[in-house]
């Protein structure tokens, strides 16, 4: 790959960087922001995979001479090696730019099931199940296909890991999804309906006997990892695994509200923890969820989650009345629920 670069002329040069930044940038700007990383994604894979076609054209216009993605594809005969290893994860970033429905149906899997998921998990643990699936998919092409050269890519692996994860978490929550119908679909028949199709897609299409042909065990890879690790990556999160509640509200009205709180809310990056700012002691068994709430609480849903659970944990300082949780036009707060005067933050 390095070899490569050094031979790029001035066009092959400028269209890479545009690709990098094109997927990067989106990335940054969701972190940077604390804006949506599933939302961000989407938008990354679409202007990369408009990149690679407009690289493509040039390619067959002379103005390019270098196939650049073929370094950047998994192939497990080279992946065995250790500058082989970062395709694992740059191949999720590629797809086949004369098959747009390969990357609209991962971006629509992305959108319409990672940002509900996103809500449930926060961005820093949805980032890390994104990826877990991502990898995932990664580790079980090279398996299934270890003396092969044949190359896997796209975002399917990760797409796939977003059902796996929301099966595991909150099967019941209902997204919408069009699924025949575009309508709310309880989670766990979509996860369901997609990983039975994979499996039966597998054998029935390629049958176990020819592993290096199982293209759809990639998809069952990231599905089982990001499922099997999914409790883990959520211990400690704003909402408790399996609630039924009927999942992230979509409706426009809640959304609007959402964002205008959202808009006053203070950051609590730079803040004292709740008790420390009113001059108390930090109770030992509130620190924990004290400092994931300083750390993920940049949505109001995220937020006022982690104060109820901080209420239910703990007494108010001063005269040992309940706390409770409020919601203001500023967004949530957490105060004594007999006399705010109390305890009121932030």
């Amino acid at each position: 790959m390095a070899a490569q670069l050094m031979q790029f002329n001035g066009v092959e040069t400028a269209l890479f960087v545009v690709w990098l930044t094109v997927i990067l940038w989106p990335l940054y700007y969701s972190f940077r922001h604390k804006t949506s990383f599933a939302l961000s994604m989407t938008v990354g894979l679409l202007l990369g995979y408009l990149v690679q076609v407009i690289w493509s054209l040039f390619y067959n216009m002379g103005f390019v001479d270098l196939w650049l993605w073929e370094d950047l594809w998994m192939r497990p005969t080279e992946a065995k090696e250790p500058s082989g290893w970062i395709t694992f994860i740059s191949a999720g970033f590629l797809h086949s730019q004369f098959d747009a429905t390969h990357v609209l149906g991962n971006i629509m899997v992305i959108a319409l099931v990672g940002i509900p998921l996103e809500q449930r998990l926060g961005r820093n643990r949805f980032f890390a199940v994104y990826f877990i699936g991502l990898i995932g998919g990664s580790i079980a092409w090279f398996l299934f296909n270890i003396e092969s050269s044949r190359p896997a890519l796209g975002a399917s692996g990760a797409a796939f890991g977003l059902f796996g994860a929301y099966l595991a978490g909150w099967p019941k929550d209902e997204i919408p999804f069009p699924l025949i119908l575009i309508r709310k679909w309880p989670v766990f028949y979509l996860a369901l309906i997609y990983f039975g199709l994979e499996v039966f897609r597998a054998y029935s299409t390629y049958g176990l006997e020819r592993p290096s042909d199982v293209g759809h065990m990639a998809h069952l890879g990231g599905f089982i990892l990001a499922y099997v690790t999914l409790p883990l990556v959520a211990k400690g999160g704003p909402v408790p695994l399996g609630v039924e509640d009927g999942g992230p509200s979509s409706s426009s009205e809640v959304i609007n509200r959402l964002r205008s709180i959202k808009k006053q809310m203070k950051d609590l990056n730079s803040a004292e923890d709740p008790w420390t700012a009113q001059d108390y002691e930090l109770p030992k068994n509130v620190r924990e969820s004290v400092k994931s709430l300083m750390d993920s609480s940049d949505e109001p849903e995220t937020r006022q989650a982690w104060m109820e659970h901080i209420a239910d944990l703990a007494n108010c300082p001063q005269c040992a009345s309940p706390l409770g949780v409020i919601e203001r036009s500023d967004g949530p707060h957490i105060q004594c629920s007999n006399h705010p005067e109390h305890f009121n933050w932030p």
